[in-house]
């Protein structure tokens, strides 16, 4: 339910989270981990506020909070967040409603946390916790119809995709926060016209709009979350570059799907924005008429009036030849055709235990117009028709040096507009690699 957290006419101490178009206004207060850029210190949880990062670890040295929330607060000064994670919402909205009061204009505390915060430009971010997997879903139907239809124009979506939240286990290893940068991938690729496979480095790659949603308490092996509970198992979403090499997919992913297309990059945004600060955002989930209903196990009163989440997703491609940022497209979570909630509940219904810092994967989030395709694969038709970049470039598919740059925020009349920051990466060129004695030089 909404509180005195979400009131869109609280303003705040920290004058820059007062500012038309801040992600970071004192209704949000999104949680990271950080140090400052260069050093050797200890990373740590910090929250947003304006264009300050509040340090945790100093706030809690102070012992200003009392109870739970302190406990929580104690839990942020770790180089991960799992075990803040793993407390439930109980503990994250205590921790929340306290910041949110000191933080306000007037609160007493301004004198003791002014000397907590840093400018979030002076540090630098890693991963907000320590992901032990991985899973990657297929929540867009309009991505898998524009998908399907390049590769099975008479079938584009497979009997199976309105029926079941489809997904594949991705790599964890290699998930890494804004910033990363990385080789282009190499592989086995095989063109149509081609008799046998060859090696070489990805000709096809891309980039996939997705929301990071985190895990807060997990559940036991063999111990399935329920529809009604998964909403409490949400800590909080990201934004998520899930980068694909199309050519090397294409051989390889028949019949068991995704590896080595997938594997070797995904990027994550450095904030989590609590699934609390996003509660103004929440909006119902429906199906077009016609369309089955989901079974029983993944319905619920709750999560057909107000599964979804309204959070538009902007992606820009800046090349090596230029700073511009270049849009390419707009779209937004609440066209996902299955809800993070029936993701969570799938997910576990045969029994898999979830682990506090999980991270599931949205899938690609197009809308149902062409400008909102969340893929070069989809906005150039397979790459047949090049996209026409703001600098007077054309891309295909990307090149090396090119970044690409996702950011995200939620905003309706009656609440105040709240972000996500942003996800940069950056791709780089091949090494040469041998696949006869595994050399890279």
């Amino acid at each position: 339910m909404l509180n005195e957290t979400h009131d869109p006419s609280l303003t705040s101490w920290v004058t820059s989270a007062n500012e038309d178009g801040t992600d970071f206004p004192i209704q949000n207060l999104p949680f990271a981990v950080f140090r400052m850029a260069g050093s050797d210190e200890y990373y740590r949880g910090g929250v947003a506020i304006g264009d300050q990062v509040l340090d945790l670890a100093a706030v809690a040295s102070i012992g200003l909070f009392k109870g739970l929330a302190q406990d929580a607060l104690n839990a942020c000064t770790h180089e991960e967040l799992n075990e803040f994670m793993a407390m439930g919402k109980e503990a994250w909205s205590a921790l929340r409603l306290a910041l949110s009061r000191s933080l306000r204009s007037g609160a007493v505390e301004e004198p003791v946390l002014e000397s907590c915060l840093v400018s979030q430009s002076d540090v630098e971010f890693k991963l907000p916790c320590l992901i032990h997997d991985y899973t990657d879903f297929y929540a867009s139907v309009y991505h898998a119809q524009a998908v399907g239809a390049l590769f099975r124009p008479d079938n584009p979506l497979l009997p199976n995709y309105k029926w079941v939240p489809v997904g594949y286990h991705g790599r964890a290893s290699s998930i890494g926060v804004s910033g990363q940068m990385f080789p282009r991938p190499q592989g086995q690729i095989k063109s149509p016209d081609d008799d046998t496979p060859g090696f070489g480095p990805c000709r096809r790659l891309d980039y996939e709009v997705e929301v990071g949603i985190y895990i807060g308490p997990g559940n036991q092996l063999g111990q399935p979350i329920s529809i009604d509970e998964s909403e409490d198992h949400i800590f909080g979403l990201s934004l998520l570059n899930d980068w694909s090499a199309r050519d090397i997919q294409a051989w390889e992913y028949q019949p068991l799907g995704p590896f080595l297309a997938k594997s070797f990059a995904s990027t994550v945004s450095p904030w989590i924005v609590t699934a609390e600060a996003l509660l103004p955002f929440r909006e119902r989930f429906t199906r077009p008429a016609g369309d089955p209903e989901p079974l029983a196990y993944l319905s619920s009163k709750y999560n057909s009036e107000a599964g979804a989440f309204n959070m538009t997703l902007d992606c820009f491609v800046r090349t090596s030849g230029s700073h511009e940022d270049n849009k390419v497209s707009s779209s937004n979570f609440k066209y996902a055709y299955w809800t993070a909630a029936q993701m969570i509940t799938h997910h576990t219904v045969n029994g898999c235990n979830l682990q506090p810092g999980d991270l599931l994967g949205s899938g690609t989030q197009s809308g149902p117009e062409p400008e909102e395709a969340g893929s070069l694969l989809e906005l150039t038709k397979g790459g047949k028709e090049p996209v026409k970049l703001s600098n007077g470039e054309e891309r295909c598919f990307l090149e090396d040096g090119d970044s690409v740059i996702m950011r995200g925020f939620c905003q309706k009349e009656g609440a105040r507009r709240i972000g996500f920051g942003e996800v940069v990466s950056t791709v780089l060129p091949t090494g040469s690699f041998n696949p006869h004695n595994g050399s890279i030089h």
